[in-house]
Formats: structure tokens, C-alpha cells, sequence
């Protein structure tokens, strides 16, 4: 009620599909995160997220089938599931590197500086955990490599950041900048 008495009637309705937006936004890529970081390293399974997602995107912007779809993604916000998966990856990865996880995660993974082979190397002092050697093709999903693998890639001075809500900010915001970059050399 106090909604609709400060705002003119033309504008409660543009709040109002504004917020129905946001909410549906909300839900469809809640949908879509859900589990998908089990996806790490196997992009034939992603390729049907990804459909929703533009799907999605197409159904807010009113888009037609064959436009493009990834402005519309970056006027949302949303990171391809691609990297959404890095992202979420990169978040445990965060969680386990400063110690705000169950134990049980926390020994998937070993930090550089603890392994014994490494001991007086430079690289026993970064922010770095060990890739585990493979065997097969399939073990790149496992979150003992594919985890590893999103942490190390990211810049140093993002790592060292131990607040989860600035770096969670900080870490979208590279991913959306590396979309940008891939976008424009597309």
C-alpha cells in the first residue's frame, strides 16, 4: 500500500515487472546452480544448462530464437554455465583455503606449501594447491583436480582476499570481464 501511494501508477508498474523479472531470474538460475558443479570439466553435459539459461535470457528481453543472446546475459549479470561452474568452484576452493568447510572437503585438496617435495621451492609460498597426477580423462571432474585447477588459475592478489562476500564481488567481476574480453575477440 505505501508502495503504490509514492509511486505514480505508470512506474508501480514498471517496479512491479521489474521485481517479477528479478524473482524469475532468481529462481531459473537457482534451478540451473543447482548441483552443477558436479558438471566440472565434462562440457557435453553443460550444453543443455546452457540452452536454459539463453532460453531464459531470450524470455526477459524478448529476444527472438536467432539473436544473440550474450549482451542480453551481460545486461543480467549471468556468467555462461561454463563458468558458472568456475565460479562455484572457485568459491569451495575459497572456503577450504581459509578453513570455513567440514573437514571432509578440506582433505580432498592439499595446499602446495604442505607437500614435502616442495619444501624450500618459491612455490612452497603461494596460495597454490597440488594437481594430482590422472589417469584417465574422467578424472578432470573430480573436485581434487578440477578444483585445484580454478584456484590456481585465478591472479594471485584475488586469492589473498579472505572475505567471502569481496571475493565472491571481486571474483564475478573477473569472470565478467574475461566474458567481455572473449566477446569482443569473437
Amino acid at each position: 500500500m505505501l508502495l503504490s501511494s509514492t509511486l505514480p501508477s505508470s512506474d508501480l508498474s514498471a517496479h512491479q515487472r521489474r521485481s517479477g523479472d528479478s524473482s524469475r531470474s532468481r529462481l531459473i538460475m537457482s534451478r540451473i546452480d543447482y548441483c552443477n558443479s558436479v558438471l566440472a570439466g565434462l562440457p557435453q553435459s553443460i550444453a543443455p544448462l546452457q540452452r536454459v539459461q539463453n532460453t531464459a535470457a531470450r524470455l526477459v528481453f524478448k529476444l527472438g530464437t536467432r539473436e544473440h543472446v550474450t549482451a542480453s546475459l551481460l545486461q543480467l549479470y549471468w556468467l555462461p554455465v561454463r563458468w558458472r561452474v568456475q565460479f562455484k568452484l572457485c568459491c569451495l576452493m575459497h572456503s577450504i583455503f581459509h578453513g570455513r568447510c567440514p573437514d571432509y572437503l578440506s582433505n580432498i585438496v592439499r595446499p602446495v606449501d604442505l607437500s614435502r617435495s616442495r619444501a624450500g621451492l618459491r612455490s612452497s609460498s603461494t596460495t597454490n594447491f597440488v594437481m594430482p597426477l590422472l589417469r584417465t580423462k574422467c578424472g578432470e571432474s573430480a573436485l581434487s583436480h578440477a578444483g585445484p585447477a580454478a584456484w590456481n588459475a585465478l591472479p594471485e592478489d584475488m586469492r589473498a582476499v579472505s572475505d567471502s562476500m569481496l571475493f565472491r564481488k571481486r571474483l564475478k567481476t573477473h569472470f565478467l570481464v574475461l566474458l567481455l574480453t572473449f566477446v569482443d575477440y569473437c
